[in-house]
């Protein structure tokens, strides 16, 4: 099985990387694209971040060997309906979901016995739109593949091979599993940057002009995480409800547990909190994951 035509429903920060992406590292391969929204259709045209911006859903995807949806996770039985009366029999779908379980079947009832294999690229930034695409976006990241048990194994594969063609690392996962690891590296760190952000504006305290002024490091990290797309982050925590509250729930156990520490003055067991903290934050950096550089290689203007 090989994929030689791809169509990109959704032509945001995901769907133009992936677009650039095609047309860097695999010049061979024919795009083409729709977003819901004819402003964006313009803009994509205007970049070439495919290479040909249908019209219509189903025009996109009428010779598509891959059928990629780059749209928000509570999107995607939509998105799906929407092309089921055209989509080639041969066609891998597959998406760029933060949550998989929820697309997984939402794709599956949409596209009963389609090619149906999820996947997640664990890359992106805080910017969105046709205008935040980059190709190199995927370089060295971990794209997570969560196929169903009965999948077609050529077509895994096939999509495999697509995207470390464009810079991946590929890792194979149960959907559930995914949901529960996704939960605890990127769904709750989300969720406490957006509250301790609004938790800064509110502070009768301290004015909106000191939180900007003296914002440090940790802070400015939480603000460009908060900075993130609201309509897609608004998905994926309704799409992953059970696992983000369950990692929710251990959280506030944990936090309970610092609050206690911190009330006793017991300078020991913050003391091991942080060391252990600390060997984690080294291991990432070791694997390639971030930079060790201070101030996490931030630049200041």
């Amino acid at each position: 099985m090989t994929i030689e035509r791809v169509a990109i429903i959704g032509l945001g920060l995901l769907g133009g990387s992936v677009g650039l992406a095609i047309a860097e590292h695999l010049p061979e391969v024919e795009t083409t694209g729709y977003d819901a929204d004819p402003a964006v259709r313009a803009r994509a045209g205007e970049r070439g971040l495919v290479g040909t911006v249908s019209e219509t859903a189903h025009e996109a995807v009428a010779a598509a060997d891959l059928v990629l949806f780059c749209v928000p996770v509570g999107a995607m039985a939509r998105a799906a309906a929407a092309i089921a009366d055209h989509l080639p029999e041969h066609a891998i779908v597959s998406d760029v979901g933060s949550s998989k379980q929820s697309v997984m079947d939402a794709l599956r009832e949409a596209l009963p016995g389609r090619i149906v294999i999820p996947a997640h690229p664990v890359a992106g930034t805080e910017q969105s739109g046709p205008d935040a695409g980059f190709a190199s976006l995927f370089r060295h990241r971990w794209c997570i593949l969560t196929p169903p048990a009965d999948a077609d194994p050529t077509a895994v594969v096939a999509l495999t091979r697509f995207w470390e063609a464009l810079g991946a690392k590929i890792e194979i996962m149960d959907a559930a599993h995914h949901d529960l690891v996704l939960a605890v590296t990127s769904h709750i760190p989300h969720l406490i940057a957006y509250t301790i952000v609004e938790t800064a504006s509110d502070l009768e305290e301290v004015t909106r002009s000191e939180v900007i002024k003296y914002s440090a490091g940790g802070f400015r990290d939480f603000t460009r995480i908060a900075a993130s797309d609201p309509t897609m982050w608004r998905d994926v925590f309704l799409s992953n409800r059970d696992a983000v509250l369950e990692m929710l729930g251990r959280f506030n156990e944990d936090l309970t547990a610092l609050q206690r520490a911190i009330r006793r003055g017991d300078g020991e067991a913050l003391f091991d909190l942080f060391t252990r903290t600390r060997d984690i934050r080294r291991s990432i950096v070791e694997q390639g994951q971030d930079d060790a550089r201070p101030d996490f290689g931030r630049k200041d203007h």
